[in-house]
């Protein structure tokens, strides 16, 4: 079937990988649980967490190894993939990275490519059917910026259709599976239409009697917990790890966690969509933070000093020394006090702080009086084009509260009323046409 030398040895595995011919041991298969410090047995859950541990005392940046970071990572990356986890547990580590190296889709036959295929249910090697896999199942999931900032942890609890307990997913008492009697277990029914005189066609339809499952079951040998279903109903408690500088729009995957949407199909996945929630204070761009900060005239020209809480709790103390003036609209910027990034939580962007000067809505003679002893003057205006003889007017300003505002109803009020003056200046017109034709006759 593989050819010559065993199930590795030649054929279309281009001569396998190194520990794999037939009579040779396999390469070594506990090596990244051992990086790790977990079971065999180990979940997502427990890599994650394992994972995190190590990488935050294990960085470079933190005098950490760089070369046992990247072996924690290397191992992290090939166990949390369930087909490159099967492939390590049965075929060892020189199987995975002969894996990663080549043969894989669009890449000669015969490669790691076509063992994935196989050993994940796909079409290869033999031939296989790939198994059919029920859809996925998708929730947003609305997260907070302290979350995305800190990462931790979500519980939700969800509802799917597992196997029946009492009949193992037969729908039966006795664990017998009864044949359909009218499609003869294919799930079709194939029926004749007439078409004409001498004339037939052929269709197909699902079963209605099995519902497609090629399987019915007769009443005294019905489960009785699953009415023959051969699916119970159960509400499940999941936790969705969220890791820090995750992207909003980011999906966390859990693997055949959907639940059974029939028997003989492979439950699909849970798949969590993370959104943002407002917050108060800050606002996300990428890797960065960015808040808006209400500062007095009196703060901007001697110097201001305020409190700010951080997404983890911390309070940062931001003082700028009298006699620095801020200016309104003026941006200033705290280096690395942004949002960690994703994969590399010790690496964060920046905090920017948007100023906006809050001036006084008037002054006393004795204000305007000591600010113009203390600040500098305005410069003289020019010459009206250049003479002193133009005619001149003294004009006022007024408040205006919403400029864009102000125009659009200027410019609909201008539009109803010229419309109506043509309106009126038509109707004059037609009046006066009248007058002079009836003076005529």
């Amino acid at each position: 079937m593989f050819g010559g030398g065993g199930f590795f040895g030649g054929g279309p595995f281009g001569g396998g990988f190194p520990g794999a011919e037939m009579g040779r041991s396999k390469s070594d298969n506990t090596r990244y649980y051992k990086i790790l410090g977990v079971d065999r047995s180990a979940s997502d859950a427990d890599l994650k967490k394992a994972h995190r541990k190590l990488a935050l005392k294990m960085h470079p940046d933190k005098g950490g190894d760089a070369e046992k970071f990247k072996e924690i990572n290397e191992a992290y990356d090939t166990l949390r993939d369930p087909e490159k986890r099967k492939i390590y547990d049965e075929y060892g580590e020189d199987a995975v990275k002969e894996g990663m190296g080549g043969g894989g889709p669009g890449g000669p036959p015969g490669g790691m490519g076509d063992l994935f295929d196989i050993l994940s249910g796909g079409r290869g090697g033999g031939g296989r059917q790939r198994e059919r896999r029920g859809e996925n199942v998708v929730h947003r999931l609305k997260v907070s910026l302290e979350e995305i900032y800190n990462g931790g942890t979500r519980k939700l609890s969800l509802a799917r259709n597992v196997k029946c307990d009492a009949c193992q997913g037969k729908g039966t008492k006795s664990g017998r599976q009864y044949t359909c009697e009218t499609c003869h277990g294919s799930g079709v029914q194939v029926m004749m239409r007439p078409l004409g005189p001498g004339m037939m066609q052929q269709i197909q339809q699902p079963c209605a009697r099995c519902n497609q499952t090629g399987y019915s079951t007769p009443a005294h040998d019905t489960c009785t917990d699953c009415s023959g279903k051969g699916l119970m109903p159960e509400r499940k408690v999941f936790e969705v790890h969220i890791e820090q500088g995750h992207k909003y729009g980011a999906k966390v995957v859990l693997r055949g966690e959907a639940g059974m949407s029939e028997l003989g199909v492979l439950p699909g996945d849970v798949i969590f969509v993370l959104e943002p929630k407002q917050h108060k204070t800050f606002k996300r761009v990428q890797n960065d933070i960015v808040m808006e900060k209400e500062i007095t005239l009196h703060e901007a020209l001697c110097g201001v000093s305020f409190n700010i809480t951080h997404l983890d709790g911390r309070v940062l103390q931001v003082a700028e020394p009298p006699g620095k003036v801020i200016k309104p609209n003026s941006w200033k910027s705290i280096q690395d006090e942004g949002m960690p990034v994703h994969g590399r939580p010790y690496e964060k962007g920046n905090l920017y702080i948007h100023f906006k000067v809050v001036f006084p809505d008037e002054l006393s003679q004795e204000q305007v009086g000591a600010l113009r002893s203390i600040l500098p003057g305005p410069k003289p205006s020019p010459p009206l084009n250049g003479s002193m003889d133009v005619d001149s007017e003294q004009v006022s300003l007024r408040d205006v509260d919403d400029w864009e505002e102000e125009v659009r109803a200027r410019r609909q009020y201008a539009k109803t009323h010229s419309t109506e003056a043509y309106d009126s200046s038509d109707e004059e017109e037609g009046s006066r046409g009248q007058q002079v034709r009836c003076a005529q006759q």
